[in-house]
């Protein structure tokens, strides 16, 4: 029989020899026999350092065996390295396993996954947590849709404003920003807990954050286009919003904040581009407003899924606004300088007649954000009488 032989011409270790051997042993079985030829000085010397280092053994060549300089005896180590190596699941969401294990960690899902090494723990491991089934194209559609602040916007655009309305501008800019800060923590945290294994979960996760970064800059921008300072933080706003960041559940995480705060956003976008005073502010209130519905899309998706996978869960949903709302009892919700604001936009201007129209089209937005949450709770099982109630549950200050 024939015995394998490999000719290096004149490439030693240092140019890249190692892995011309490693392909023509991974040709032979354990104990197979490799001729190595070659002109390089240093090759022998090189590889008994190389085949003790991957569990080969190296013999001396013959001198009847002309330009072969020796030979190399197939070890196990390479072998054994990949015995009890397993499949990270599949490359495609069909490869999906329930409970990716801790040892997987960071390897990419459909790897084949060496034994051993360190495992590294992640709090949301199981796939009914974080999974819905339209996470994939969700994302492809948040990185098709992504708009750049400085090229989306014609921040040149020409116009004044009368003082009070800018002022209102810059007071619901201040609003909204101070809300935008809380929507990008939240899925920054719940990302750095998802187990990488659930990849479209954690990019479209990343988008979230990244669409949330961009509202608080063309946000601050807008409110700081005419001038330099920005209006007031309540601290019944900001109590709201802790309670959201104090939510260690994914799923509770997602339904306080996707489904019934930036559901409730929808609608407060809605209004300022009915209301926009100026192109810049429509502008920006448009293009927040497709990022937020996405978000919506993706918290209702999953919760939709859990919902049908155990009825039970909706009490849990219950117990997460009821808990939410005790702890807010006490606080006075939204900044009043938000609604004098919002009402002032309406109106249009400072007449009589007009703060009436103004006030009345702020009642209308309340009224239907009120009748969004109470259609989102219905679409994830609950009674359309138990989903009104909920909804009326929620915070004051919208998210």
């Amino acid at each position: 029989m024939t015995v394998p032989a490999l000719d290096l011409g004149d490439v030693g270790f240092d140019r890249g020899a190692h892995l011309l051997l490693r392909r023509e042993l991974a040709l032979l079985p354990v104990g197979g026999r490799l001729a190595v030829a070659g002109t390089d000085e240093a090759l022998v010397v090189h590889l008994a350092a190389w085949c003790r280092r991957e569990g080969h053994e190296l013999l001396p060549a013959d001198e009847r065996d002309g330009r072969v300089r020796a030979w190399i005896v197939r070890g196990r180590a390479g072998h054994d390295r990949w015995a009890g190596a397993e499949r990270a699941g599949g490359s495609s969401p069909a490869g999906l396993v329930a409970r990716p294990p801790a040892h997987w960690g960071l390897a990419a899902r459909g790897a084949l996954v060496e034994s051993g090494g360190p495992a590294v723990p992640f709090d949301f491991d199981r796939k009914e947590t974080v999974w819905s089934e339209l996470a994939s194209k969700l994302y492809l559609q948040a990185v098709a849709r992504q708009w750049d602040p400085v090229a989306a916007v014609a921040w040149d655009t020409p116009f004044e404003l009368p003082a009070e309305i800018e002022a209102a501008v810059v007071q619901v800019m201040t609003y909204l920003v101070e809300n935008e800060q809380a929507a990008l923590v939240i899925p920054a945290r719940l990302l750095a807990r998802v187990h990488p294994h659930f990849r479209e979960v954690t990019q479209l996760l990343a988008v979230q954050a990244a669409d949330e970064a961009r509202h608080v800059e063309v946000f601050t921008r807008r409110a700081t286009l005419k001038g330099d300072e920005l209006g007031t933080s309540s601290v019944g706003g900001r109590a709201s919003l802790m309670s959201l960041l104090a939510e260690p559940d994914f799923s509770l995480a997602s339904f306080l904040l996707s489904v019934l705060g930036e559901g409730s956003f929808l609608n407060l976008l809605s209004f300022l581009d009915r209301y926009a005073p100026d192109p810049v502010t429509r502008r920006i209130v448009t293009l927040a407003h497709q990022d937020e519905a996405r978000h919506v899309a993706f918290g209702i998706a999953h919760l939709e899924e859990q919902a049908r996978a155990d009825p039970a869960f909706r009490g849990t949903l219950r117990g997460a606004i009821e808990r939410r709302h005790d702890a807010l009892a006490d606080t006075a919700g939204i900044n009043a300088d938000v609604l004098d604001a919002l009402t002032v936009l309406a109106a249009g201007e400072w007449s009589p007649a007009a703060i009436a129209r103004g006030h009345a089209a702020v009642q209308v937005l309340q009224a239907e954000m009120l009748d969004g949450r109470r259609n989102r709770l219905v679409r994830l099982g609950f009674p359309a009488d138990e989903a009104a109630d909920l909804a009326a549950l929620h915070t004051r200050n919208f998210m």
